[in-house]
């Protein structure tokens, strides 16, 4: 069964996803930061690919996909770094990037790429819905790759509908139409809005990105959906503490999720 399948099947509430990019703060650091997040108690990890142009990003994260860049990330070396990944880690990893470098791999050769490492789902902020159903579809089905969509406040429900009905991993509801980066709380908009989800009855499980930065966003997240995904906070720390262990450890400390002893 797929990873991503089996964790929200096992564990219905309190789900916590990190993203964090490859490459930063330095090229080999990818591995490491997998081990240590897994270690924490982690439930599900996205590896950020970066992207010249990432426009659904804020810019702590844009920042880190230039420092990727530049330190000389890319796709082939990523799918080098995590060729052994599966002998050490078991919980879902994600790989989230923009479809512009996946199309230059190869979409097919991507996803058998994907598979082979042990690559559970994909993110693809730009990836049209209607090409997905059209051109992509059947090849992330073939390579058991979970296609994961994301919704925002303005997606109609006709749209969060046929998303839902054409997926089956989880869907990740945008906190807001902006980029990502850290929010103190979340106010009344963003709570209705969540709440609108909810009484839709989707039959996918819903995590809620963008802004989970503390004890008030992430309990917000948790209460209405099924857990959270944690992305600029993450890289903040990273960029600013002196090992990865420590940067893992003050994520949980800041967000009061559980800490865990061994760190």
């Amino acid at each position: 069964m797929n990873r991503i399948k089996k964790l929200f099947e096992s564990k219905k509430q309190n789900i916590l996803s990190v993203y964090f990019t490859a490459g930063f703060p330095n090229l080999n650091d990818t591995v490491a930061i997998i081990k240590a997040l897994e270690k924490a108690g982690i439930d599900m990890i996205e590896i950020g690919v970066p992207f010249s142009d990432p426009m659904a990003d804020g810019p702590v994260i844009q920042r880190s996909g230039s420092i990727a860049l530049r330190n000389g990330m890319n796709l082939r070396l990523l799918f080098a770094q995590l060729e052994q990944i599966r002998r050490e880690v078991s919980i879902p990893l994600i790989m989230m990037g923009y479809l512009n470098p996946v199309i230059q791999y190869g979409f097919e050769a991507f996803c058998e790429s994907c598979r082979r490492v042990g690559i559970d789902g994909l993110i693809i902020p730009d990836l049209p819905f209607n090409d997905y159903q059209n051109q992509y579809k059947p090849l992330s089905d073939k390579y058991d790759l979970k296609t994961i969509m994301l919704i925002t406040p303005e997606t109609s429900d006709e749209r969060i509908r046929l998303i839902d009905s054409h997926t089956d991993g989880f869907i990740y509801m945008v906190s807001s139409a902006a980029t990502t980066g850290a929010q103190e709380h979340f106010d009344d908009s963003r709570q209705r809005y969540f709440q609108r989800i909810d009484a839709m009855n989707l039959r996918n499980p819903r995590l809620i990105g963008f802004g989970i930065s503390n004890k008030s966003t992430l309990d917000a997240a948790m209460n209405n959906a099924s857990g959270a995904i944690v992305g600029s906070k993450f890289i903040t720390l990273l960029g600013k503490s002196e090992s990865i262990e420590d940067a893992v450890n003050q994520l949980l400390i800041e967000l009061k999720h559980h800490k865990n002893p061994n760190l």
